[in-house]
């Protein structure tokens, strides 16, 4: 005969509720919006937590950034038997030649050529809005050139509004502008310190903090540690190492086609490709309008550079140096660029993708410990026991 396994529930409250997916989602969320409306009724208790954050978040996110960029170098060296003080010496010393270099020789032709630009922007806009016009003109484009011409004065008073209200605020920013270069003074005087301390005992953090983590918890929090270490870390060698790759393309194809700024543009473009799949595309902006200006040909050699760019980056660097090791469908990182930008502006746009994967690795692993202790998400199997006689 048949025996129901002693302890199961099978009340319709059970099966009902406790064991459905649906309503244990809901009521998860539910306490989660909770908490976050307690916290919004305590916010002010938080407040000077978020002004030290605000002080020493950038130096530390800094820190950690170059601390993934420069640990691989100390631990390859170690391990041939060089002390890691000196192959953190040493790298300092290279680093700080690096920037002596850019101050005497890369600051000024950038300088130089941004001024030039922005200079020579007004003539740009024109010829840009000429040759704009002289193409709608054709008879096959004639009803799109109304249209186009409300749309071009539309931005140009846009533009000028915004530059007046730009010159009438820069006094009133005045306060704001001395607050970013302290931050950025404080960022610079830390950072070296801190990323010395990373570099030396960095190994030592995570035996450090171990003893304080419940024994029981130890063991999945280390694994969520590592797992999240790993992600970031290469994310970062990674993302760098392509913006670099793609800096020195665009610079080397640009000086090859004569394009005017090329080392300014090719930088920018390194720069922008830190954010994915939208940086390359905004780094082409800035070239097309110079193309434009220069003429067909220098379109049509800008465009060839983009294409030759596009195709080395995705088929032979990407692939290479970054692989898949986020696993993120391109449309999420579509949306948390958004979000993180509209949320934490430049900072979120280049932090979000590395900060949602690692958010990411936690919801994994709690919800994967969850299935495993509610037992909610088990298949419910029938037992048989054996008659008894």
């Amino acid at each position: 005969m048949k025996l129901k396994k002693e302890g199961s529930p099978k009340s319709l409250f059970y099966r009902l509720f406790l064991n459905n997916k649906l309503v244990t989602g809901l009521m998860v969320v539910l306490l989660i919006l909770l908490i976050l409306l307690v916290f919004t009724k305590v916010s002010d208790l938080f407040t000077p937590v978020a002004q030290f954050l605000g002080i020493v978040g950038v130096p530390i996110i800094v820190s950690g950034l170059l601390y993934y960029l420069l640990n691989p170098v100390v631990n390859f060296f170690e391990k041939r038997g060089i002390k890691r003080v000196y192959t953190i010496s040493l790298l300092f010393i290279t680093i700080l030649g690096l920037i002596i270099w850019g101050i005497v020789i890369l600051v000024p032709k950038i300088e130089y050529q941004t001024k030039s630009f922005i200079s020579e922007w007004p003539h740009y806009w024109d010829v840009i809005e000429r040759k704009s016009t002289e193409f709608l003109s054709l008879p096959a484009l004639s009803q799109f050139s109304e249209p186009f011409e409300k749309y071009f004065n539309e931005l140009t008073n846009s533009i000028s509004s915004l530059a007046k209200s730009l010159s009438k605020t820069t006094f009133n920013s005045l306060g704001n502008i001395v607050g970013a270069v302290a931050n950025v003074v404080v960022t610079a005087i830390t950072v070296p310190f801190i990323l010395f301390y990373l570099l030396k005992d960095g190994r030592k953090l995570v035996p450090y903090i171990t003893p304080v983590i419940p024994i029981k918890m130890r063991k999945p929090t280390l694994r969520v540690l590592e797992d999240i270490n790993k992600q970031l870390s290469s994310y970062v060698r990674g993302q760098v190492t392509v913006a670099f790759a793609v800096s020195v393309m665009f610079m080397i194809g640009f000086s090859v086609i004569g394009l005017e700024y090329s080392v300014t543009l090719g930088i920018l473009a390194g720069l922008l490709n830190l954010i994915p799949y939208i940086g390359s595309a905004l780094a082409t902006i800035p070239a097309i309008i110079l193309a434009l200006v220069s003429g067909p040909k220098m379109l049509i050699a800008v465009i060839i550079v983009f294409i030759i760019e596009q195709t080395i980056e995705g088929r032979v660097i990407s692939p290479l140096i970054l692989g898949s090791q986020l696993d993120i469908h391109p449309i999420t990182i579509i949306f948390v660029l958004l979000s993180a930008g509209k949320l934490f502006g430049v900072l979120g746009v280049i932090l979000g993708i590395p900060g949602y994967a690692a958010i990411k690795v936690v919801v994994i692993h709690v919800f994967n410990w969850y299935k495993e202790v509610s037992g909610l998400y088990e298949e419910e199997q029938e037992e048989e026991t054996p008659s008894v006689t």
